[in-house]
């Protein structure tokens, strides 16, 4: 096509993933990049040969010096170049820091195989990138916290259907979307607590060449997986084929899943409470809302967590027709599906929690625009009210119900049909069966006598589970820094 510009220059041969560069956090890309990855690796490769040093086999003190020395000098070119060679990511890997620390390279990688570094790396760098979100997932509970205690008790309109419910709170709807997130919290703890690493299993995960390298000394090899994993500091999975279970991602994926489709519901209703002008997302001062409606203050962030959810919950699924397709011990066709997958879904949880914290942070309530939808709808909603205080001043109240019916009616027409304010009470002024002016009919109107509890609700749910989920919080940012 002569319209497009030409795409032959070598600046052109670059892919930025927008997740990486446009969505995620600084924290979240160094925890899922190439040269993180590699020195997990080598650190792995280190506890392997102390933990076998230890129990007795010939490799030195020297060595492992060496090899710490050096566990930090990753030349990734280097490592491409091997790989261009040998066709193979983990052999060029070792390679390459055989070629910077040649005294230790005849013991690099000593028994093992190679989902011994892609396994237990690729799980070790989920636990960090797991408690990276489960500190990110506080900052928003922290931050929708404070909202709801600000707000618990203004009453509003609440919405079943989207259409005019009893009235509740402020503060007691955003404790719904705390709820959802607290459930979260708590499948993320579990998943953190429970996913283990594949331990040191040999090529099938039957350790037999640890067995051969302790001289049939089963012992030996069960001191081996346990030194190991008190330096990774996780516990080995029990079995493994040459790979640790799919099932693994599997799990992983439904809590990253379980993370969107909470953040998804909150931007959701924001959007909508955004359309009714009763709350809203942050707007900066020179953001512009529409290239060609220049008054529009577009939902812009909440859209965009509604976007990464959709991708994150298309994106997981997947997982689990890789762990239902894994043949025998193990097949390679869930390599390049794992390097997508797991590493775009933490990408883009990561990206939603940032956008999150940052919308509930800065929420704008218009209590007079929530009054004035609420006034609209309250008389409808305080008919058994006003039924109680006609019946006590002498009226009969199938009769009174009969005609609240009917001026109900009415005044429903004059809303939808001629967009009048709603003329209720002054209909049931005019009948003299109520015996009350429509001063006296609205002074009983008071919104915080119709969302029963709501407000208590609130301040116990914050100051007991939401307290709880907190007690241990330390800012994302903080928990970023080591990374």
């Amino acid at each position: 096509m002569d319209f497009l510009p030409p795409h032959d220059s070598p600046e052109l041969e670059r892919f930025e993933h927008p997740l990486a560069t446009r969505y995620a956090s600084k924290g979240m890309v160094r925890l899922l990049s190439p040269l993180y990855r590699q020195r997990v690796w080598r650190r792995l490769w280190i506890a392997l040969a102390e933990s076998e040093m230890e129990l007795g086999l010939p490799i030195t003190p020297a060595q492992v010096a060496e090899m710490k020395a050096t566990q930090d000098d990753v030349d990734l070119e280097d490592i491409a170049l091997h790989e261009a060679a040998l066709r193979h990511d983990v052999m060029a890997a070792i390679h390459a820091w055989g070629d910077q620390a040649p005294t230790a390279r005849p013991i690099v990688h000593l028994g093992a195989t190679s989902c011994f570094v892609t396994d237990n790396g690729d799980l070790l760098i989920c636990h960090e990138a797991l408690r990276l979100l489960r500190s990110r997932l506080q900052d928003v509970i922290e931050a929708l916290a404070k909202f709801a205690d600000t707000w618990k008790d203004q009453p509003t309109l609440g919405f079943t259907h989207f259409q005019s419910a009893q009235p509740t709170t402020v503060g007691k709807r955003a404790s719904l979307w705390l709820q959802d997130l607290l459930l979260d919290l708590e499948d993320l703890d579990h998943l953190i607590h429970t996913t283990p690493v594949r331990g040191v299993k040999g090529t099938t995960g039957t350790q037999a060449s640890f067995l051969e390298l302790f001289n049939g000394d089963g012992a030996k090899v069960e001191a081996l997986e346990a030194k190991f994993c008190d330096k990774v500091g996780v516990a080995a999975i029990p079995v493994s084929g040459q790979t640790a279970t799919r099932k693994l991602e599997d799990r992983i994926g439904q809590v990253l899943c379980g993370i969107a489709a909470s953040a998804s519901k909150f931007a959701c209703d924001l959007r909508l409470l955004q359309h009714l002008k009763e709350v809203e997302e942050p707007f900066e001062k020179n953001q512009i809302g529409s290239s060609a409606m220049p008054y529009k203050r577009n939902p812009m962030r909440s859209e965009r967590i509604n976007s990464l959810a959709r991708f994150v919950l298309g994106l997981m699924p997947s997982t689990y027709q890789t762990s239902a397709n894994q043949w025998m011990e193990r097949t390679l066709d869930d390599s390049a599906h794992r390097r997508l997958s797991m590493s775009q879904g933490l990408l883009a949880v990561d990206a939603i929690l940032v956008l999150f914290r940052n919308v509930a942070n800065g929420l704008v309530v218009y209590p007079k625009m929530i009054e004035a939808r609420l006034g609209q709808e309250l008389p409808f909603m305080a008919a058994e009210v006003l039924l109680m205080e006609a019946v006590k001043r002498g009226g009969d109240r199938q009769d009174l119900h009969e005609k609240f019916r009917v001026a109900a009616l009415e005044a429903g027409k004059a809303i939808k049909q001629e967009g009048l304010a709603n003329p209720l009470l002054k209909l049931l002024a005019a009948d003299p069966a109520w015996k009350m002016t429509e001063a006296e009919l609205a002074a009983m109107l008071d919104a915080s006598r119709f969302t029963g509890r709501a407000g208590a609700q609130t301040e116990a749910f914050l100051k007991g589970p939401v307290a709880h989920a907190l007690r241990d919080h330390k800012p994302a940012d903080e928990a970023a820094v080591r990374v």
